[in-house]
């Protein structure tokens, strides 16, 4: 029996390995030499909601492309550099979301020296009254945790805008969607609340045109654009051209790649 394709295969094997661990430890370097840049140089953007903000999108090669001027804070609200899926609190259904493809656009924006902080707080599946009452789903109390996170972010950064995507949970109920405009004058009066910024902008996704519900969905965006036509500080992204990922619930990952640019042009509209 001729044993080198065996060795040659444990060898494969061994220096797989090898290159894995040897980029994790890169990455695990490249975390804790870390520079973080000064207060004011340092951009914080929230970002809420449910599934499609929290991403479901497969992460391809393409977005595992790091930018050091591109942070986020871990599940331990440490600042690190952003790597997708951004967000932790539901592992098992983690995905790509807008983050990075956000963050990059917005590079190509700003001035060179100033970087980014992206603050997960998106809860699949959470609904807007949830969100109000700031009940706990899924393990996380959403509006606590969305200030908790804000507030740690704010030590190191200047907070500068939310990026929100959510209404696919409410359009299962009727009253939801009656109530959806009112639901996101209190929630964002909420926001800005806590941020202690009443003119804060706040960037709002439409829900996508593939539901098998459509004409719910539809409903939704009518609410989302009633409520922004009353709020100067308010803008939508627009996202009947997107295509899911086969579910008719969230969005692709070219999707979520072309939403990332949409929301940084739009809220670039809005940012003093």
């Amino acid at each position: 029996m001729n044993k080198f394709p065996k060795l040659a295969f444990i060898l494969l094997i061994f220096l797989g390995c090898s290159v894995s661990n040897h980029d994790f430890q890169e990455e695990e370097n490249r975390t804790s030499e870390l520079e973080i840049p000064s207060r004011d140089k340092l951009w914080i953007f929230m970002m809420a909601g449910q599934s499609n903000m929290a991403g479901r999108g497969k992460i391809e090669p393409q977005d595992k492309i790091l930018n050091d001027r591109i942070l986020t804070i871990n599940s331990e609200n440490k600042i690190v550099v952003a790597k997708e899926p951004l967000h932790f609190y539901e592992p098992s259904g983690a995905g790509l979301d807008c983050g990075l493809s956000f963050g990059t656009e917005m590079l190509r924006q700003v001035p060179e020296d100033i970087s980014l902080l992206l603050v997960p707080t998106a809860v699949g599946g959470s609904s807007i009254e949830q969100w109000i009452h700031d009940e706990e789903h899924r393990g996380v109390r959403l509006l606590s945790n969305f200030q908790q996170r804000m507030e740690a972010a704010l030590e190191h950064g200047v907070l500068k805008g939310i990026l929100w995507h959510q209404g696919e949970a409410d359009a299962h109920h009727a009253d939801k969607i009656q109530s959806y405009r009112e639901n996101m004058e209190t929630l964002f009066t909420k926001f800005r609340r806590i941020a202690i910024h009443d003119s804060l902008p706040i960037v709002v996704g439409k829900l996508g045109a593939y539901a098998v519900n459509q004409d719910r969905w539809d409903q939704i965006n009518e609410a989302i654009e009633a409520y922004v036509l009353s709020d100067e500080y308010c803008e939508i992204v627009e996202t009947s051209d997107l295509e899911d990922r086969g579910d008719k619930i969230h969005f692709n990952s070219a999707a979520q790649r072309t939403l990332g640019k949409r929301y940084a042009a739009t809220i670039l509209t809005l940012i003093n």
